[in-house]
């Protein structure tokens, strides 16, 4: 059953439409003239309203107008005459949901109302389905406002529309996953796959397989043809996290693969086309890998159209009282109790810690003292399983730490080479032992 209102300023054809929707089943409120449907619809309740076109004082288009203008979100049925058809379909065009002529037949009416409360059933079920993606979204959200983390969503944003690789280089921790469906999200084709491939820890012997998929018959074991990640990825994205672990000889396939958009499965004979953006992250130094022999510089070049530089959480402490009360309503809202506050003093205490585990530590961090602290607000000592790392005030720096006074990585460089040089008294085969780099590599950079 529902509430219509219907809207007609004849008497004798407003009771022919009560009576119609009451046979049906529903509850019909009846008015003569749009101010009174305002009135109705003013209190709520409303699930569909029934309007005649022409009315002396305020037309039908004119009240459909109205209720939009009001923000009101009640769905409108046109009634108009046979002779004016073309006022019913202005009417569809300016937002009615659907119309039907006079005379009323009960039947065609019922019909009408029928599929217009359906639709406004499955307009409402997508709303509040969507409501759920953004809610489950939000647990998902970037969260910051510092100058380095706006740099950042800059360069995002602006990679994001196009096809280019990009290259998302930072710490463990940082986020580079988040920033990878990020992009996927913002870059029109969010209506394909985002599939991951994380390179460190796949099966070395079905790495390939994983890739690029396999042919029934293929080895021991293939059972069916299998789609690999970047097929299935096909109009969508592909992410290649930790890509600097990937073995040599699957680099080269891999670079053909983004060269030529094509690949062929393990076992097969045809080429299988796609359209895949590739977006890859690595927590290393890739330029050094190349330099070292153990990533390939052509597919670095390929990889590196695109580069974006992730800051560690050291690089922008403003963010972390923002990121901690992000993850306390998190783990608060799974608890299902209030969220906590900070007192000054924990804020104090969060960023003076280093974070050498970045976000992820961080909110690990928060979760676990929401867990063990239920009071209303964490203080400082909710944090005491954080110990002292470098960088917190007044902690003691361990033996043989190194000091960096900024975060430009050639000053960070040089004074790690000093360092290992003074740790093994000049001798640089030792001294390169312990940079991990060939004598040869160290060599050139006392050169320079």
């Amino acid at each position: 059953m529902a509430r219509i209102l219907c809207v007609d300023d004849e008497a004798g054809a407003l009771e022919i439409l009560k009576e119609t929707l009451r046979q049906a089943g529903h509850e019909p409120v009846g008015v003569r003239n749009v101010e009174a449907a305002m009135a109705v619809l003013g209190r709520g309740g409303v699930d569909l309203v029934l309007s005649d076109y022409r009315m002396p004082e305020t037309s039908g288009l004119e009240f459909l107008n109205l209720i939009q203008e009001e923000g009101l979100d009640v769905p409108l049925v046109m009634i108009t005459g046979h002779a004016s058809v073309g006022h019913a379909v202005t009417a569809m065009k300016a937002g009615a949901i659907d119309y039907v002529t006079k005379p009323v037949r009960a039947g065609q009416l019922e019909l009408v109302v029928e599929q217009a409360l359906e639709l406004v059933r499955l307009r409402r079920q997508n709303q509040a389905l969507r409501s759920e993606v953004t809610e489950l979204r939000a647990g998902h959200e970037l969260v910051g406002e510092s100058a380095a983390f706006e740099k950042l969503l800059e360069v995002i944003r602006a990679a994001a529309p196009t096809r280019a690789s990009v290259l998302l280089q930072g710490e463990s921790g940082t986020g580079k996953e988040l920033l990878a469906r990020t992009l996927h999200t913002l870059s029109g084709r969010d209506d394909g796959a985002f599939i991951t491939v994380n390179c460190a820890a796949m099966p070395e012997h079905l790495v390939e397989s994983i890739l690029f998929g396999h042919e029934k018959g293929a080895f021991t074991g293939a059972v069916k043809q299998v789609k690999g990640a970047f097929e299935r990825a096909n109009r969508g994205t592909l992410l290649l996290d930790e890509i600097s672990e990937m073995r040599l000889d699957l680099q080269a396939k891999l670079l053909r693969a983004l060269q030529e958009n094509e690949f062929e499965r393990v076992g097969g004979t045809s080429p299988v086309r796609v359209d895949v953006r590739v977006i890859a992250t690595t927590n290393r130094d890739l330029p050094t890998e190349v330099e070292e022999g153990r990533f390939r510089q052509d597919l670095f070049y390929r990889l590196n159209v695109l580069p974006v530089r992730v800051p560690s959480l050291r690089e922008r402490p403003d963010d972390i009282p923002r990121l901690a009360r992000h993850f306390a309503r998190r783990s608060a809202s799974e608890l299902d109790r209030p969220a906590p506050t900070f007192s000054a003093d924990a804020v104090e205490r969060l960023q003076g810690y280093a974070w050498p585990g970045n976000v992820r530590e961080l909110a690990h961090a928060v979760e676990r003292a929401v867990i063990l602290s239920p009071g209303p607000e964490l203080g400082p000592e909710a944090f005491d399983l954080l110990g002292d790392a470098p960088g917190m005030p007044g902690a003691a720096l361990p033996d043989g730490a190194v000091v960096l006074t900024s975060l430009r990585i050639d000053e960070a460089e040089q004074a790690l080479i000093e360092a290992a040089l003074e740790r093994t008294e000049g001798n640089r085969t030792q001294a390169a032992g312990l940079l991990g780099m060939s004598v040869r590599t160290l060599r050139s950079k006392l050169n320079k």
